[in-house]
Order: structure tokens, then sequence, then C-alpha cells
């Protein structure tokens, strides 16, 4: 690359990330050796995000970053774990990348410190192509105890956490497929899709209370159906009950077909939410745990035997082509 060298770079703005981590070596080793707490484990999860992909191209570097670093928060929170330390692997556009890095590395201090978790590693290289971010994760779960995707029950109550569709909404807006006048509401939908926050606080409370439980990555239904085809388990979710921000409403509103709008907001994805199976003698005290956090939590379901998964509204039912994205 021009301009700064690759370790001076590293030297210069990466390592302060990590924030003094033992065993990080202030990168300035081959590797990281870490440990987890005594009676934990290290939960790991990845992801990678690619330029015209999973953002825009020429989006706000500090937003790439933010929701870089939140896509693999996401994940841990699914799994009960609290964050700890990621690796992180960029690999900058060979034109121009200077432009991008500050304001990249801004980002991840803020949504590090938000999340809860430090820099451990990583490398960065450049080449022709877009660009991409690909992240490591590691959180702490109690040995031997983590929620899984084939981890529900019969009985057990399907719940949602926050509210689902704002993200797509943000996007639609950027691609100029949907038009709303209210400024408050354009730029509430685009922090929902550029800087998602999941609920890292219900980390303890979703180990503690689910028998499975999943993040919100390719739309809620999409995601639903990962749990029921890995316990081998049927539900019904009626499109009314999948909760919706007071903006969302306000669309919805307008839209002539109600039911197939909330479909697209239950299909469209980004929205870093947790969908979770509570046993029905633990709901009481995950709502409670829920509440004292600042998270809102709505109950979409109960899951029984069999197979598959019904949408409705009301008592109509809802054909559904397509439950999420999906890169292929």
């Amino acid at each position: 690359m021009a301009g700064e060298g690759e370790f001076d770079f590293i030297a210069r703005r990466l390592a302060p990330l990590t924030r003094g981590q033992p065993g990080a070596y202030g990168l300035k080793d081959d590797g990281a050796i870490l440990v987890p707490s005594p009676g934990q484990a290290f939960a790991v999860t990845s992801d990678t995000l690619v330029e015209g992909v999973h953002f825009p191209v020429d989006e706000d570097p500090f937003k790439v970053a933010w929701k870089a670093l939140a896509a693999n928060v996401s994940d841990l929170v699914a799994m009960g774990a609290e964050p700890k330390s990621y690796l992180l692997n960029v690999v900058w556009p060979r034109s121009g990348p200077e432009a991008r890095m500050d304001g990249f590395v801004d980002g991840l201090a803020k949504a590090q410190d938000a999340f809860g978790l430090t820099l451990a590693g990583g490398d960065t290289t450049s080449a022709d192509g877009p660009w991409t971010i690909s992240m490591t994760a590691m959180g702490e779960v109690p040995r031997g105890r983590t929620p899984r995707r084939g981890g529900a029950r019969a009985d057990d109550i399907l719940v949602v956490t926050n509210q689902i569709g704002d993200a797509w909404l943000g996007l639609e807006l950027r691609l100029g497929a949907v038009s709303i006048d209210d400024e408050d509401a354009r730029a509430h939908f685009d922090a929902a899709f550029s800087l998602p926050f999941p609920p890292v606080a219900l980390c303890a409370a979703i180990n503690d209370c689910a028998h499975a439980a999943i993040d919100v990555s390719d739309g809620l239904l999409a995601d639903l159906g990962h749990i029921l085809s890995a316990s081998g388990l049927r539900a019904s979710v009626d499109l009314q009950d999948v909760p919706v921000s007071n903006f969302a409403k306000a669309w919805l509103a307008a839209q002539p077909d109600e039911a197939a709008a909330r479909l697209l907001l239950a299909t469209g994805g980004d929205d870093y939410e947790v969908i979770a199976a509570i046993p029905e003698d633990a709901i009481g005290r995950f709502e409670q745990r829920c509440e004292e956090a600042g998270q809102r939590v709505t109950r979409i379901g109960v899951l029984e035997a069999g197979e598959g998964l019904q949408v409705t509204f009301g008592e109509s039912p809802v054909e559904t082509d397509a439950l999420g994205f999906t890169h292929f």
C-alpha cells in the first residue's frame, strides 16, 4: 500500500485496540495466547463482509467497522456468550485504502467498547477487488452449557428481542425502493441498517434460560426455520405478533397490503436481534431479566411436535416464496 506502511498502521491504530489484553502482546507477536476464565469455555464465531454485498459501495468506513463487529457479536449473544476478543482480517482495495483506514479503526474502537470486547490479532493486506472484512469473535460461556439451534423442545415459547424490520427499511431507503418523508424515521431506519446494536445485555439471561437461540441476520422467518429444522419441531407465527417499531408502524399504515408489507419486514434480515426458545417454567424469569436490561421481548409462538413453519396474518395463511436472504 502507498503511504503509511502496514506495520506502522498496525502499531499506530490497531495495537491500541487490544486495550492491554493479556496474550495479545500489543500485536507484536505471531499470534495471541488466549485463556478463558476458570469454569468457562470459548464460543467462537466468524463472519465476512464484502463491499457491494453486505454494505453499500462507498459506505462510511466507521459504519462498515461497526456493522462488521456487530454481526459477529450478534452470533455470540445468541450463544449466550459474553463477548471477549476478536481477530480481524482486512483486504483493503488497492486503490486509495488510506481514505478508509482511520474511519474504519474509529468505528472499531467505538463498537468494541460498546459491545465489551477487544482486538487480539489478525492480518491486513490489499488486493484488486472489493473491500473485504473478515472477523472471528470469541465469547465466554459456562463450560458445558450454551443454547444451540437444535436444543429447542416442544412447548417451548418462542420469543424475539426488540423489533424487526427497521434494518430492511434502512436498506430499501438506501436503494431508493421506498419513500419516507419523515426525517426522524429515515435517520432511525438508516441507523438500524448501518449501526445495529445486538442485545449484548442479555447474554447471561439467554444462557441461563434458553433451550435454543439464533440471531436474526437473514430474516426472522428464515432464522426461525433453522431452529425448527435443527430441533425437529414446527411452529406457527402470526405476522401481527412480530414486534415492529413505531416508525415501522407508520410505514405499515401507508401500505396497501399490510400482510405483504409485514412479510417483507419479517424476511428482510440484518436485524441482529435474537430468537429464543424458552421453557414455560423460565419464561417469566427471562422476561423479567429483559425488562431489567432495558430490552423489549415479545412472544411470537409456541413450538410443537412436527415439522415446518406456518405463517399467518390473523386467521389467514400467508404464502411465503422466500423466508429470508441467502447467498446462493
